[in-house]
């Protein structure tokens, strides 16, 4: 016989529909057991120095901190040409400096301005040194002269080259 109530009880139930009741069971007590773990606690880093001033009415700003495992940063920002409009850009400029895992300090500093943002430092990978034949090569192609092209993208005076190429048939 199956269960014949919503609630089952064991008069209610055949032995066979009890075990599957008590095996979904185990297996919902299994699961909400294994998700109360205690959650891993770390200890709150101190900040032990801080200093903020703005943001001010000018666009000027200032910021600094250090933590207590040797985490620091500093920013400050301004207003680059205040009252030029066409010419007015918000400066940010300021570093960071911080251990790695491998226990190498890192320090970076950075700028973003108008030109973009630039970073600086040791962390930041450049780029391997142009070969020398290739920076010949593009030294000899800054002295051909330009090639102008009309709106096909073909180039200016090649159509008459091409029209006198195919009259000499």
């Amino acid at each position: 016989t199956r269960c014949r109530s919503v609630s089952p009880s064991p008069s209610s139930c055949s032995p066979t529909d009890m075990n599957g009741i008590l095996q979904v069971a185990s297996l919902l007590a299994v699961v909400a057991l294994s998700q109360a773990h205690p959650q891993q606690y770390n200890t709150p880093i101190p900040i032990v120095a801080q200093y903020q001033d703005g943001p001010n009415p000018d666009g000027s700003y200032q910021y600094s901190y250090q933590t207590g495992n040797g985490i620091a940063a500093q920013e400050r920002g301004y207003l680059k040409n205040a009252g030029q409009p066409e010419l007015e850009a918000q400066v940010a400029e300021g570093s960071y400096q911080f251990t790695s895992d491998d226990g190498v300090p890192v320090s970076i500093s950075y700028i973003a301005d108008e030109g973009g943002f630039r970073a600086e430092g040791s962390a930041i990978p450049t780029p391997p040194p142009i070969p020398a034949e290739i920076a010949r090569a593009l030294e000899y192609l800054k002295t051909i002269p330009q090639q102008e092209y009309d709106n096909n993208g073909n180039p200016i005076g090649a159509q008459q080259a091409y029209q006198s190429y195919r009259g000499r048939k």
